[in-house]
């Protein structure tokens, strides 16, 4: 492309509104634009990266033996409630009305309409396997975008599906892709980890989360550098092996705790450790209540109490519920003498003379014993993994990061194929429901996470895979005919090479070029200035230090050489 008379902008000063770096570098270097809270415009710059990433992902996933189709974005809202998931978007759901009155909502995801489209060709267990995927738009009302592209309410996902008679062709399936979403990562260049992670609303039997390690991920990873351990926060199990605590138990006692709620203000009043304190926290579990104990520097696991309790919602009880059942202000919540099922966190277990609420407003308890003063519902671990605990596998000390979830790869089993009465017939003339697997992928989000990863003070730092263009020929002045010579002869040669070529013939100063160049990350320079006339260029590549000076024969080989 060349830039004059193109549509081509740049901004010079930070963005107001984009509170991630990624964010704000690509709205200055004119891939995105906002067009309201998050949702985008992918402008032209923006569409050549995300088309180079598009590229990757569809070579994989061709050369894993998918095959591509699209899957419509306005769907009948029943098609989720076949399989209960209408409840459990609720809200996040896009919902409207023909003129009909019909409701349809716009897809979030597309599970139920795969399952449909592989009872078109599920009649016998000779038909399996096969992949069927798509790169789509997918829509998601989301209560607090933010990061850019990395949480938005409209977004291109690729996903895809595996169908097969039985476990082992599952697995063999989900081998292929997850070996296809590695490639498609490392092409990339994106520096990720694999973590086990909660099937959430997908459902299903395994979850794996590729995640790209930066600073801003919304997730949190816990890995072992000893082992091969990674997970999720969300459900890395603590190693529960502590010691009960030996200390005789002292008689229970009330203490006057004045203006004194959360853990910090008591333990400051009280003039005790937080690790003495334990945390009894109110959940409406469907439409249950029931309080959750942990230690009182300690983080409930929301997720863990969910899939322990077996609940499709869980959230913190409203504080009348919690005043009606505690008898007491918010914040004076304890165990002894709850009307509701108690969940204690393996640790507490451990705890000898503990201080708690005493559902008495202003007041706490003190020497509180498990089984003596109150009696738990449920033991189990429900608390967030911390950097003082062990790794589950061997022993050793974890690591924890940051990440962006790029991709995601789940073994759903049945849960599809049986709820949308999806079957076929086995080798004993047999009805048996077909075993899926799902795959995806967010484009803008492996946009986002390369741009975090590789950016530097000057831009964007595209790698050669996804860059916009591989390299910028800049014209230093179009008074010169050797400069203008040279380079629309460099453009053509690269074109003809089918190179990927900016030539920036702009009037504008060089260094406004140059900044440019760098701002919308171009791997690779070459500055046609004064010494065209000896048939010599500059040559800088976007992480040197300094350009070079080196023939036109030179740059153009080098050039060729780099891509190859």
């Amino acid at each position: 492309m060349k830039l004059n008379n193109s549509f081509f902008y740049t901004l010079r000063e930070n963005v107001k509104d984009e509170d991630s770096i990624s964010g704000n570098l690509l709205v200055r270097a004119g891939m995105v634009k906002k067009s309201s809270t998050g949702i985008y415009m992918i402008m032209p710059m923006g569409h050549r990266v995300l088309k180079k990433i598009e590229g990757i992902i569809r070579e994989e996933m061709n050369a894993a033996g998918a095959q591509e189709l699209l899957m419509p974005s306005l769907i009948l809202e029943e098609t989720y409630e076949k399989t209960g998931r209408r409840e459990n978007f609720g809200s996040n759901m896009f919902s409207l009305k023909d003129r009909y009155g019909k409701n349809y909502v716009l897809g979030p995801t597309h599970e139920e309409l795969f399952t449909i489209a592989a009872g078109m060709n599920a009649a016998s267990y000779k038909d399996f396997p096969y992949n069927l995927y798509q790169i789509q738009t997918k829509f998601r009302d989301e209560t607090r975008p933010r990061y850019g592209l990395i949480r938005v309410r409209e977004f291109i996902m690729k996903d895809a599906y595996s169908f097969d008679k039985d476990m082992d062709g599952m697995q063999v399936s989900y081998d292929k892709m997850f070996n296809a979403y590695k490639n498609c990562f490392d092409r990339m260049g994106i520096d990720y980890k694999i973590v086990r992670a909660d099937t959430g609303a997908m459902g299903g039997l395994l979850s794996e989360e590729f995640q790209a390690v930066t600073d801003i991920g919304e997730d949190t990873l816990v890995f072992c550098d000893d082992c091969d351990f990674a997970s999720n926060l969300e459900i890395a199990a603590v190693v529960d092996n502590g010691k009960d605590d030996e200390a005789a138990m002292e008689e229970m006692a009330e203490v006057h705790t004045p203006d004194a709620k959360t853990i910090e203000e008591v333990s400051a009043f009280m003039g005790a450790d937080a690790t003495k304190f334990v945390k009894t926290l109110i959940y409406k579990a469907d439409d249950k209540l029931v309080a959750c104990l942990v230690r009182g520097d300690r983080e409930l696991n929301e997720t863990k109490v969910m899939k322990l309790l077996k609940v499709t919602n869980l959230e913190m009880a409203a504080f009348a519920d919690v005043e009606d059942l505690t008898k007491a202000k918010v914040g004076y919540a304890g165990p002894v003498n709850l009307p509701c099922d108690i969940i204690v966190d393996n640790e507490v277990m451990h705890m000898r003379n503990m201080i708690v609420g005493a559902n008495k407003s202003e007041y706490h308890l003190k020497n509180v014993n498990v089984h003596r003063d109150f009696e738990p519902t449920i033991v189990a671990d429900i608390r967030n993994i911390s950097e003082d605990d062990v790794c589950p596998c061997c022993g050793k000390k974890l690591v924890f990061k940051k990440g962006i979830e790029i991709g995601n790869t789940f073994k759903l089993g049945t849960k599809y194929s049986e709820a949308m009465n999806i079957k076929y017939l086995d080798a004993d003339n047999k009805l048996q429901p077909i075993q899926m697997g799902c795959y995806g992928i967010g484009l803008g989000r492996c946009m986002s996470a390369i741009a975090e990863q590789t950016c530097d003070e000057n831009g964007l730092n595209w790698p050669v895979s996804v860059a916009p263009y591989t390299v910028a020929v800049v014209l230093i002045s179009s008074k010169f005919e050797d400069q203008v010579n040279t380079a629309n002869a460099l453009y053509n040669e690269f074109t003809k090479a089918g190179i990927d070529v900016l030539l920036d013939d702009r009037d504008e100063r060089a260094g406004v070029k140059f900044k440019d160049m760098d701002l919308i990350g171009v791997p690779y320079r070459i500055t046609c200035g004064k010494k065209c006339n000896e048939g010599i260029v500059e040559f800088k590549g976007r992480n040197d230090e300094a350009a070079r000076e080196v023939t036109v024969e030179e740059a153009i080989k080098l050039i060729k050489e780099l891509v190859k």
